[in-house]
């Protein structure tokens, strides 16, 4: 059992994590901090943090397990001054959308103090965000990405690992870049592709937006996301996210010279071969 938990970012999936370990009895004492006490306070009355605090450094002091959960380019921000204060036998992970950035952020910390970091990235989320929309059930039957390298203590993957299995979830493992290319490709660019496409129609046909039924409200329904969190997303993965645009933007171009020749058959082969990649979905 976890002494103490200490989770940093009490939003969607920061407060899941803390429902999800309250209701599953695997921590004596959570701990979370945010910037805004106010904020913290519902999950304070819930009963799902024991101590909240403003004060990251103060939050993760004592903590023997401690979960950063705020947005990507915070954490690497906030990755020095849990290094100062973290004791020496905690285990430290992440819930960040991209892994490169924040793992070598980490493994540079290390080389002055040795801790046990290793990256995760659970599969889950929302297009809504906040503490409210926490669920203890969030992460059930979902894939938790975990990113170890040739310099992760072994505990720290064995802890990570076992804390998203309690927690319902299927654990794989990646490398770092593998894991940011991998992500790019199906969580986001189509969530730059959903942006693209809602901006594009709210500019030059907004009129049509009232006539707007399922098929137009799903595509774009990732649109609805905090741009605050995907803006910091597109940044730190930039290079990755770049290149499946780039991909992306050569699929287009194939589709628009298919319809502007009205060559059927060209045509009917894309969307074929789009649809039998979509059915390996299933």
């Amino acid at each position: 059992m976890i002494r103490r938990l200490a989770i940093v970012g009490v939003g969607l999936l920061g407060g899941s994590v803390a429902k999800a370990v309250r209701a599953g009895g695997l921590a004596r004492e959570i701990v979370g901090v945010g910037r805004d006490a106010r904020r913290l306070e519902p999950a304070l009355r819930d009963g799902v943090l024991d101590r909240v605090t403003t004060d990251a450094e103060d939050g993760v002091r004592g903590a023997d397990f401690i979960v950063l959960a705020t947005p990507v380019l915070a954490i690497e921000g906030l990755l020095s001054g849990v290094w100062r204060s973290a004791p020496e036998e905690a285990v430290i992970t992440d819930v960040g959308s991209t892994k490169g950035g924040i793992v070598r952020a980490a493994e540079r910390l290390t080389e002055q103090r040795r801790l046990a970091f290793v990256g995760s990235h659970p599969m889950a989320g929302s297009e809504q965000s906040g503490y409210g929309v926490a669920r203890a059930d969030l992460f059930r039957e979902r894939t938790v990405i975990v990113t170890p390298t040739d310099r992760t203590e072994p505990r720290a993957t064995k802890a990570v690992t076992e804390l998203w299995e309690a927690l319902g979830a299927r654990v794989r493992v990646l490398d770092p870049g593998a894991h940011d290319r991998i992500v790019a490709a199906i969580s986001h660019l189509p969530h730059a592709v959903a942006y693209a496409l809602m901006d594009g129609t709210a500019r030059f046909e907004a009129d049509a937006l009232e006539f707007a039924a399922r098929g137009f409200c799903d595509t774009t329904r990732i649109a609805a996301s905090d741009p605050d969190v995907w803006t910091e997303i597109f940044v730190a993965n930039r290079e990755a996210v770049l290149g499946g645009l780039g991909r992306f933007r050569t699929a287009l171009d194939d589709l628009e010279r298919a319809i502007a020749s009205g060559a059927r058959g060209e045509l009917r082969a894309i969307l074929a071969r789009a649809r039998d990649a979509r059915e390996t979905l299933r």
